[in-house]
């Protein structure tokens, strides 16, 4: 059986890293009946997170967006982890993206897109989903963002 998913990840450039492990007390992924349900990502790497600080202090969108697709990417090994094969996906129904932000910055959506486009361009229209894009006083591990989903299974 041919993985569309990974082989879109494949044309794509992108390997899915192994899902990275929680950071304290609870399951990076739950399913519940059709709904799968992956807790906040990071932009990490190699176990480390790539982009540190907050948006409107340094941090430059464009590196906060590629962070955000950090983020999605590591959703999808998430998800992977958690359902064995990505063509499971019906759907992305939402994500919530947090960006650690100063109080007068208001392009959150714009770092967001990151993710939003990634799994769009991987998903197609399966990746389109409701979205809230979130600025944040802070993030676990001084990160610049993170993003969490709520993904529908067949």
């Amino acid at each position: 059986m041919t993985r569309r998913i990974e082989a879109r990840l494949a044309e794509l450039g992108v390997d899915l890293p192994d899902a990275p492990a929680p950071a304290a007390n609870y399951v990076p992924a739950v399913i519940s009946g059709k709904m799968l349900y992956v807790s906040g990502q990071l932009p990490l790497s190699g176990g480390a997170v790539t982009l540190k600080g907050h948006l409107g202090d340094g941090v430059d969108i464009e590196a906060a967006r590629d962070a955000a697709k950090l983020c999605a990417i590591n959703i999808l090994a998430q998800a992977r982890a958690a359902i064995g094969d990505l063509d499971r996906i019906a759907r992305i129904v939402k994500l919530t993206g947090f960006v650690s932000s100063r109080p007068d910055f208001g392009d959150q959506p714009k770092v967001i897109n990151g993710a939003s486009d990634f799994l769009v361009e991987v998903l197609g229209d399966k990746g389109r989903h409701a979205r809230s894009a979130i600025g944040v006083a802070a993030l676990p591990f001084d990160a610049a963002v993170e993003v969490e989903a709520v993904i529908e299974l067949e």
